[in-house]
């Protein structure tokens, strides 16, 4: 039976653990070829093996986005096998640390703003030709709620996450006469690593699991998904 996807090329960062991982699997039983890229080879055979047992098929990229120089030689390498992108899911960020603003290292705040905005503009930079040149070009990216609350403590991790819903919505502007569009998604609290770094107290058993949010990921990357320049908040359904 035919997946949604088929046919489609899919590109997720942080594709080897919690959300990217859960989007990667569930892309790749819709039948969309992934190309899925994180930091760590041996997790992403890990996806690779998965995604294989299902019956799907993906391209693995060991890549750090701060090698930037690396994020334009992937969007090469794109164009010259496939010509277009259907599908950019921007869900690699980094948490920073939890601290009063005053005392956060700087070698903290760059690292937070480099994964969370510089590493997003520069993705955006590279696939954007690639998005253009698909039938219905998507790119999701993950924000979060902190990015308008701003709790204390949080600075880095907000602070970044409120560029990247500037970044989106501008770029998501710019699309709105073509066949692209960009929205932002904030999966809320979910049962991942970062969640349980930030709140070690917390029992993920009471979070929603990655597969429950990835859901949302394949709808709002539907051609048929025409919303542009928002933000989606993901809403657990009662069960």
């Amino acid at each position: 039976m035919p997946g949604t996807f088929d046919g489609k090329l899919v590109l997720v960062t942080g594709a080897s653990r919690g959300i990217g991982y859960a989007v990667s699997l569930a892309f790749a039983r819709e039948g969309a070829h992934v190309i899925a890229v994180a930091r760590t080879e041996g997790a992403l055979e890990e996806l690779d093996d998965a995604i294989k047992k299902e019956g799907g098929n993906a391209t693995l990229v060991p890549l750090d986005l701060t090698d930037y120089e690396g994020v334009d030689r992937l969007g090469a390498a794109i164009y010259e096998r496939w010509g277009k992108l259907d599908v950019l899911v921007g869900n690699a960020g980094d948490l920073g640390v939890l601290s009063p603003i005053g005392h956060v290292q700087p070698k903290d705040w760059h690292r937070a703003i480099d994964i969370n905005v510089n590493a997003n503009w520069r993705l955006l930079r590279s696939m954007d030709p690639l998005l253009r040149a698909a039938d219905a070009g998507r790119a999701i990216f993950v924000t979060s709620g902190a990015a308008t609350k701003t709790p204390a403590y949080w600075g880095p991790y907000a602070v970044s996450k409120a560029a990247l819903d500037a970044l989106v919505k501008t770029y998501a502007a710019e699309c709105e006469t073509t066949n692209v569009r960009a929205n932002l998604l904030s999966p809320g609290p979910t049962r991942t690593a970062m969640r349980a770094k930030a709140m070690p107290g917390e029992d993920p058993e009471t979070l929603p699991h990655p597969n429950e949010v990835a859901a949302l990921f394949l709808e709002m990357a539907a051609p048929t998904y025409t919303v542009n320049g928002e933000i989606r908040r993901f809403e657990r359904k009662a069960s």
